[in-house]
């Protein structure tokens, strides 16, 4: 495959799960949506990883020449709505009301503050001079610890969502090179990362991961007050 298509291809693959968790499963249809919506505009902070962090070829060579491109777009549609329901999926969770009473804990003054630490995080550290992904890195990190601080219930759930979705991401990335063998070597920006590789992938790569399914996979629950639970035996779908 050309590798002006590869990004394409690797950022549509990235639907192909989604697709069929979202046909096959009615009960999540809303969440991920509502998810990929809210993540899929992100994809427009392109500019600030190419070329510092990587550099790929685009459809239409749009970042090279705009910085902008499609492809981003449609990855973080694909992996907004997918890390969101992951943990839910894997071991059968349901989410329900958190109880009102319980809202009034003082846990709960900073909510809205807490629920935007990331994006406070990122801005505040993107003025260091280093790598645009490592303050991304550790505002999704910081997203996660502090929603375990506000909501103690979803400790179990941000760990565990973190670490099952950086094997799902790290399995796409294992079709990234299937794709295009050497295509990570070729389009990072390795020369300006910690040059530490696991599987022959950038670390950065996995933080990330393990950053976005920390913070994501509880941000429903922690914006909608709900709290999960196991699904009963009489839930379908």
């Amino acid at each position: 495959m050309s590798d002006q298509y590869v990004w394409l291809t690797w950022s549509v693959l990235f639907l192909v799960p989604w697709g069929i968790v979202f046909a096959l499963f009615p009960y999540f249809r809303s969440k991920m949506w509502k998810a990929s919506i809210f993540t899929a505009p992100f994809g427009l902070t392109e500019p600030l990883f190419v070329p510092e962090y990587w550099n790929p070829p685009t459809l239409f060579d749009l970042a090279q020449r705009t910085g902008f491109d499609i492809e981003s777009i449609i990855f973080c549609f694909g992996i907004g709505g997918i890390g969101v329901v992951l943990y839910d999926l894997l071991t059968r969770q349901r989410s329900v009301d958190f109880a009102q009473p319980k809202r009034s804990s003082s846990r709960h003054k900073y909510h809205r503050l807490i629920l935007f630490s990331p994006f406070v995080v990122f801005a505040a550290l993107s003025f260091f001079p280093w790598n645009p992904i490592y303050p991304g890195i550790i505002a999704m990190l910081s997203g996660g610890i502090s929603t375990i601080w506000c909501r103690p219930d979803l400790l179990k759930k941000t760990f565990l969502g973190g670490a099952i979705f950086v094997v799902y991401y790290f399995i796409l990335l294992l079709g990234l090179e299937l794709l295009s063998p050497g295509y990570v070597t070729r389009y990072w920006n390795l020369k300006n990362l910690t040059g530490i590789s696991l599987w022959r992938f950038p670390v950065e790569e996995f933080l990330f991961a393990i950053g976005f399914g920390m913070y994501w996979s509880s941000v429903y629950e922690h914006i909608y007050w709900k709290r999960v639970t196991k699904e009963s035996s009489n839930e379908t779908g």
